[in-house]
């Protein structure tokens, strides 16, 4: 079975305290649902369209898990404490079986 990635990039981070809330009420809920943190803020080259901004990536056993992680209640929750005007781009990928 294919694993699922929750791929996010952060062009910009306009409340920092903020986004520490969010951090912690997705972690519990991303660690509850099976999933682990392979990369959060470390180091980035990018190349062509890309940026350099804050990066995070995720795994967990299936795609169909990584899915029902982002749609269970705890994440949704999480959701609510992200910062007004917060930008990012969330990807849910499938990888290769």
């Amino acid at each position: 079975m294919a694993k699922g990635y929750w791929a996010s990039v952060y062009p910009a981070i306009s409340d920092p305290e903020r986004l520490t809330a969010y951090n912690k009420l997705a972690g519990t809920a991303v660690r509850a649902a099976g999933g682990r943190l392979l990369s959060r803020g470390g180091r980035v080259v990018a190349h062509e369209a890309g940026i350099t901004q804050r990066v995070v990536l995720i795994e967990f056993d299936s795609f169909e898990q990584a899915v029902a992680a982002y749609e269970s209640e705890a994440y949704q929750k999480a959701l609510v404490a992200l910062p007004d005007g917060f930008e990012r781009d969330f990807r849910i990928v499938e990888g290769i079986d």
